[in-house]
C-alpha cells in the first residue's frame, strides 16, 4: 500500500515535470530559417541565430502537493505549486544577486478544478475529443473509421 502509494506520487511528479519541461523547451526562441533578399538579391534561406537557454527542472511531490522548478526565459527560477487536493496551481519567480535585486514574486496563482473538468481548450489537436469518442465507437462495433 505504502509502495503503491509512493510509485503513484512520483508518477505524477514525473509526468507534471515532463509536461513543464516540455512547455519550456516549447517557449525557448527557435532559430527557424527566415526568407530574406540577403546581399546582391540572393534569396537563399538565412538562419538567425538565438542563444541556447539551459532548462534545468526537478519535480518532487507528497499526498498532497507537487513542486516543479525550472528556469524561466530571464534566467530566473521559477516555482510552479500544484495543490492536488485543493485543486489549485501557484507559480513564482525568484530572483537573486546582489541584495537590492533579490527577491520572490508571486507570477499568477488560480483554482484549477473547473480546468480540469474541460474537455478541450485552445486545442489545435488533429481530432476533437467528440470526433475520437465518435472513431472509438466505431471501432468498437466493429466498424471500420473513415479516414
Amino acid at each position: 500500500m505504502i509502495l503503491q502509494r509512493f510509485l503513484q506520487n512520483r508518477a505524477t511528479s514525473l509526468a507534471a515535470g515532463i509536461v513543464l519541461g516540455g512547455l519550456l523547451l516549447s517557449a525557448l526562441p527557435s532559430a527557424a530559417p527566415r526568407q530574406g533578399t540577403g546581399d546582391g538579391g540572393n534569396t537563399a534561406p538565412q538562419v538567425e541565430a538565438h542563444p541556447l537557454i539551459p532548462a534545468f527542472g526537478t519535480a518532487d511531490s507528497n499526498r498532497s502537493m507537487i513542486a516543479v522548478t525550472g528556469i524561466d526565459l530571464t534566467g530566473s527560477s521559477i516555482l510552479y505549486l500544484v495543490d492536488t487536493q485543493g485543486r489549485h496551481i501557484a507559480v513564482y519567480q525568484a530572483t537573486g544577486g546582489a541584495e537590492s535585486t533579490q527577491g520572490l514574486k508571486l507570477v499568477g496563482a488560480r483554482r484549477i478544478d473547473l480546468d480540469l473538468q474541460l474537455e478541450g481548450y485552445n486545442d489545435k489537436s488533429e481530432y476533437s475529443v467528440q470526433e475520437l469518442e465518435k472513431k472509438f465507437a466505431e471501432i468498437g462495433h466493429g466498424q471500420h473509421p473513415a479516414k
